[in-house]
């Protein structure tokens, strides 16, 4: 048996385990049989209960389950794109082009992020068209500069100074906004997997789901790109079209999942990393599918973290992703010269 399909199993056992655990497991304690009842759609003892498990641990499961896998895969794509390990939405400063179109949306619409809990339509595409329009300007940016410049530490350097330069005008938007409105824009910046209702959640699944299927078809391309571009265009591969499909990929992904979820650190960028040690390649006919459930299972886990204080609360999602990445980076950094990812 292969890596790839041996550690795929495993990452598959992973997330239904977690995926269970997680409707099993919140702030409210819930007996397991009335949870096994809800889910079987019978009648319980509290009607509370049954809204809990239906209205909010499912969607709030399925919701980490397709954004972990998506936030992977774009920091995959991008790694590759650039052929830098460190390359990821936030660092280059992507995430903070959503943000700030999210941010332009929240602040200059003055709604709260919660009106979004109603499905307003028209609200929600605002939110959604704010970000991914904020996420494709930067990624395009930093694509050009990626054309003229090929020093990976120069590049990264440029996406953080974009990232604070972006921050600042969020924060101008903040000082001229109303309190509630920045304090709604707090809230979502923590990151958040609990923001999508069940009727929000097919249109989220669908988008999400059209990403990874456009990603899975760039595998040979990205193969492609692994031996530099240049090999590439003589093996036939059309740089400039892979390039946009990369840029619309990575920016549907990021700006989907911002728009719901909120900024979601450290899964994009350490996933991937975690993929390649653990199949030993950069072949993304395998790296590829294994990074999408490696995404689930780890957003699963952060999530399921995050309700573990129970009644005291729940903790922001981004206050615990950098428990399971920072440690994958700072050893991608010290081993970078042994490691050959793009090779």
């Amino acid at each position: 048996m292969s890596k790839g399909l041996t550690y795929s199993l495993l990452f598959i056992t992973s997330i239904v385990l977690l995926f269970v655990i997680n409707l099993f497991i919140g702030s409210v304690s819930i007996p397991v049989k009335a949870i096994f009842q809800i889910l079987q759609g019978n009648e319980v003892e509290k009607q509370a209960w049954s809204y809990i498990v239906l209205q909010s641990r499912l969607p709030q499961a399925i919701t980490a389950l397709f954004s972990g896998g998506a936030i992977a895969v774009s920091g995959l794509l991008l790694q590759t794109a650039f052929r830098n390990p460190l390359a990821d939405a936030g660092i280059l400063g992507i995430s903070s082009g959503a943000n700030l179109g999210v941010a332009l949306v929240i602040l200059l619409m003055g709604n709260s992020i919660g009106s979004v809990g109603g499905f307003d339509f028209s609200y929600s595409m605002s939110i959604v068209l704010g970000a991914f329009v904020g996420a494709g300007i930067i990624l395009a940016i930093i694509m050009g500069f990626a054309s003229v410049i090929r020093n990976n530490v120069m590049l990264l350097i440029i996406g953080i100074m974009i990232g604070y330069l972006t921050s600042s005008i969020i924060s101008i938007l903040k000082f001229w906004s109303t309190s509630e409105d920045a304090y709604s824009f707090m809230i979502w910046g923590m990151g958040d997997f609990s923001s999508i209702s069940m009727e929000q959640l097919p249109f989220y699944c669908i988008i999400v789901s059209i990403s990874l299927l456009l990603s899975i078809l760039l595998i040979k391309p990205l193969n492609a790109l692994l031996l530099g571009e240049r090999y590439a265009a003589n093996l036939g591969v059309n740089i400039k079209l892979i390039r946009f499909l990369l840029l619309l990929c990575a920016g549907l992904i990021t700006a989907i999942t911002c728009a719901f979820c909120g900024p979601i650190a450290f899964i994009g960028l350490a996933v991937p990393h975690i993929a390649r040690l653990l199949l030993g390649t950069s072949n993304h006919k395998s790296l590829l599918p294994v990074t999408i459930l490696a995404g689930s299972a780890m957003a699963l886990l952060c999530n399921l973290i995050c309700v573990l204080p129970g009644n005291n609360g729940v903790l922001p999602l981004n206050a615990v992703t950098p428990i399971f990445g920072a440690p994958v980076i700072i050893y991608v950094i010290l081993n970078q010269k042994k490691i050959q990812y793009f090779n």
